[in-house]
């Protein structure tokens, strides 16, 4: 699969079905991540990756009531850094910036694999950091659910959430994104 294939391609579904992952997959998804770039060759993003269904189990302590489809994952991923570890020019803190390349690397790469990698915001940080024996210094910055995407739409899926499964959700007109040469409003 081309790159190019690979970004049109991955999608978040919720709508998930539960398989064993086996180490050289983690391997293969952290190999990709880990080649992602960063300011002066940093490097600050930390994975925990969680499939045993004991810590997964745990794990769903931590997400909140509309992530409840994760449930069904064959694996989170946690995304953190510390500020200390990456570039900070002026006023600009670079670690979140660099932790987003190497996941953005880590699912697209999933998605050549026929994985679905869902990044999420809705869990608590603070619960992820002692679940998992993340210390307090370093900012979970998301967690990312994979598995293989169910045939049918979970029915535990908000009506909005199944109507994403179905339909891309519309995407911001090129125009709304993009300058040229100038900012314009």
């Amino acid at each position: 699969m081309e790159v190019h294939q690979a970004i049109q391609k991955r999608r978040a579904y919720r709508s998930l079905i539960s398989e064993v992952i086996p180490g050289n997959l983690i391997e293969d998804l952290a190999r990709s991540a880990r080649l992602a770039p960063s300011c002066s060759n940093n490097q600050p993003w930390r994975f925990v990756f969680v499939r045993s269904s004991k810590m997964l189990e745990r794990m769903h302590e931590a997400l909140s009531k509309g992530n409840a489809w994760a449930h069904a994952a064959s694996m989170i991923i946690a995304v953190f850094s510390r500020v200390e570890d990456d570039c900070i020019i002026r006023d600009r803190i670079y670690h979140q910036f660099d932790c987003g390349l190497a996941a953005g690397f880590l699912i697209l790469r999933a998605t050549e694999l026929g994985l679905v990698a869902h990044p999420i915001a809705g869990f608590s940080p603070k619960k992820t950091r002692e679940i998992l024996g993340i210390p307090e210094e370093y900012q979970v910055i998301t967690l990312i659910i994979v598995g293989k995407r169910a045939d049918q739409t979970n029915p535990i899926l908000s009506e909005k959430q199944a109507a994403a499964e179905k339909k891309r959700p519309k995407r911001k007109r090129f125009s709304e994104l993009v300058s040229i040469d100038r900012f314009e409003a």
